[in-house]
């Protein structure tokens, strides 16, 4: 975490192309005659899809965006309903209820992500596709989700927004479902400023959320662009040149970004075992979750707040839990959800109380790529003598 500490030469050279060899075009499509065959947003797509061993992939213009044009391939339908989990960014049911679907939403467990069991209670004659969410870069329970999903014959749209390149039992994330939605905003793994990849194996689901993004366009090589075949209403979500780009750049520092927060990870790890104030977030698979941050759990939420302060006073901060928890969790967004009748009136806070219980006294290290074992040892020393006081 995150992409933005290793911006450098190679993203300025990458930019500067678009000017010295593609004719100055940042436009994603046409202007074929200034742009010389330099396409940079396709090379990116791409180079992202062979990364993740995905037969295609299509980019647009956020991480939410991704999201949307998933839901809009699947061919989500008013008044159906979406399962999601709890532990996400609202940006997740955001983009259900923009397809005009209904956000069911389930618990999360030790792992902080999507609690299988909780979800096959939630599942109706309604349900239509699960959301699991890879939060924070740690692989949900992939196995029994895609087993319930095949049970109900439901589709799998996972939200990968923050785990490029991690993998669940040898999968790519992002892969293991229907369809696959990530994020490149400033603070993700790999970064185009903005920007979100959508990823598949099914070429009539990725057909669908190109056209989507592109006014419908299907780009139709035996037509002229200004005459193009079209057969769904669309809006324009394209990701443009500049930032093409820029993700070219970075997806090539991203096994260098992963090799880095894993080791890092491991290290704190290590040196936090048999700490009694607190236990670690539950791994479903250690090796391929991209590390992006070390998840305490405490035993209470006192422990948490005491902890979280102290480490503020000592210059270390944390990354969305507990500073941006309102955000990241179903239970604080009354701006949200009582639009809907199953949460109208509710309290929020106790319609998932394991979640409740498990957030309110988690706090998330995040950990950087360019942190050297000195900063590392100092977090260390500070976790310790901060638990010894509690």
């Amino acid at each position: 975490m995150p992409g933005f500490e290793l911006i450098g030469k190679e993203e300025q050279q990458a930019v500067q192309r678009v000017f010295t060899q593609a004719g100055g075009v940042m436009h994603r499509y046409g202007f074929d005659a200034l742009r010389n065959g330099v396409k940079p947003t396709e090379e990116f797509e791409q180079a992202f899809a062979k990364r993740l061993h995905a037969k295609y992939a299509h980019a647009t213009t956020s991480g939410s965006v991704a999201l949307k044009l998933a839901l809009k391939a699947l061919d989500i339908q008013p008044g159906d309903e979406v399962i999601t989990q709890s532990f996400t960014f609202v940006a997740t049911v955001e983009a259900i209820i923009d397809a005009g679907a209904i956000p069911v939403i389930t618990e999360v467990n030790e792992t902080l992500n999507m609690d299988p069991r909780d979800l096959q209670k939630r599942i109706t004659k309604k349900t239509r596709t699960i959301i699991p969410v890879h939060m924070l870069g740690a692989p949900a329970q992939m196995n029994e989700i895609m087993t319930i999903a095949k049970a109900y014959k439901l589709a799998v749209l996972e939200d990968a927004c923050e785990a490029p390149g991690g993998m669940y039992r040898n999968k790519y994330l992002g892969t293991i479902g229907d369809i696959g939605a990530f994020s490149f905003d400033f603070g993700k793994t790999i970064t185009t400023g903005e920007g979100g990849m959508v990823v598949t194996n099914k070429k009539e689901l990725y057909d669908r959320a190109r056209e989507y993004a592109d006014h419908g366009h299907q780009n139709n090589p035996k037509l002229p662009r200004a005459n193009d075949s079209r057969r769904m209403a669309g809006f324009n979500f394209r990701m443009m040149e500049l930032q093409g780009a820029l993700g070219s750049a970075q997806l090539k520092k991203l096994d260098y970004i992963l090799k880095q927060q894993r080791e890092h990870k491991a290290y704190l790890k290590r040196k936090l075992q048999g700490i009694s104030a607190f236990t670690f977030r539950d791994d479903v698979d250690e090796k391929g979750e991209i590390a992006d941050t070390l998840i305490l759990l405490f035993t209470n939420q006192k422990s948490a707040d005491v902890f979280t302060k102290q480490l503020k006073k000592n210059g270390f901060g944390n990354k969305n839990i507990p500073d941006a928890i309102s955000w990241h969790y179903a239970g604080t967004w009354n701006h949200l959800l009582p639009q809907f009748k199953q949460y109208e009136g509710k309290n929020l806070m106790k319609l998932w109380p394991r979640s409740t219980d498990l957030l309110s006294r988690a706090v998330a290290l995040p950990i950087m790529v360019k942190s050297t074992k000195q900063q590392l040892d100092k977090l260390v020393g500070t976790t310790k003598a901060i638990c010894d006081e509690l």
